[in-house]
C-alpha cells in the first residue's frame, strides 16, 4: 500500500495540472522580458515581468504541494522553467555586464552535467530526483543577484563583482553536492 495520497497518485502522470500550466506560463514570459530589456530597454517592465514570473513560481510550488498536484512532468518542468528564465536573464544582463558570461558558463556546465547525472540516476531508480535545499538557495540567490543587476544598472563595479563571485561560489557548491548525490545513486549507494 502506498502512503502517497490518492489525488497525488492520480495526478502523477497528468500533464495539464495548474502547477504545470504555471511552469509553461513562466517559459512563455521569457521572450517577453528579453524583448522589454534588450529591444525596448525598459527596465521597469522587465522587472515587473520577472516578478510575475517569480510569483507564479511560488504559486506553482504551493499549489502542487497543498493540493497534491505534483506530477513527474512538474518535477521536470518547474526547475526547467527556472533554469531557462535565469539563463535568459543572465544573457540579457550580459549586454550591460560583459562578465556575466562567467555566470552563464558555470550555469551551462552545471546544468548539463547535473541533468545528465539526473537522467542516469532516474534510469537507475525509476524516480525523478527531487531538488535539494542547496539548489533552491542557489536559484534564489541567483534571482536576487541578477535582479539587483537588473534594477540597479549603475551599481558600483566592486559590488557587482563581489555579488557575482558570491553567487558563483554558491552555484559551484550546489553543483558539487548534486554531483555527489547523483553519483551515489548511480553507483547504488
Amino acid at each position: 500500500m502506498s502512503n502517497v495520497p490518492d489525488t497525488e497518485q492520480k495526478t502523477g502522470s497528468k500533464i495539464f495540472t495548474i502547477p504545470n500550466l504555471l511552469s509553461f506560463f513562466r517559459i512563455l514570459l521569457i521572450p517577453l522580458f528579453c524583448w522589454t530589456y534588450i529591444g525596448r530597454e525598459d527596465i521597469l517592465w522587465t522587472a515587473v515581468i520577472i516578478v510575475v514570473s517569480g510569483l507564479s513560481d511560488l504559486a506553482d510550488g504551493y499549489i502542487a504541494r497543498t493540493f497534491h498536484m505534483t506530477s513527474d512532468l512538474g518535477k521536470f518542468l518547474d526547475p526547467l522553467s527556472d533554469k531557462l528564465t535565469l539563463a535568459a536573464l543572465v544573457v540579457c544582463l550580459f549586454t550591460r555586464f560583459p562578465y556575466m558570461i562567467l555566470v552563464f558558463a558555470l550555469m551551462f556546465v552545471k546544468e548539463i552535467t547535473t541533468s545528465l547525472t539526473h537522467l542516469k540516476a532516474m534510469k537507475k531508480t525509476g524516480k525523478v530526483p527531487m531538488a535539494l535545499w542547496h539548489g533552491k538557495i542557489s536559484t534564489a540567490g541567483l534571482y536576487v543577484v541578477m535582479g539587483l543587476h537588473l534594477v540597479w544598472p549603475t551599481m558600483p563595479e566592486i559590488l557587482s563583482y563581489t555579488l557575482v563571485a558570491l553567487i558563483m561560489t554558491i552555484m559551484l557548491l550546489s553543483f558539487i553536492l548534486y554531483l555527489v548525490r547523483n553519483l551515489r545513486i548511480i553507483n547504488g549507494k
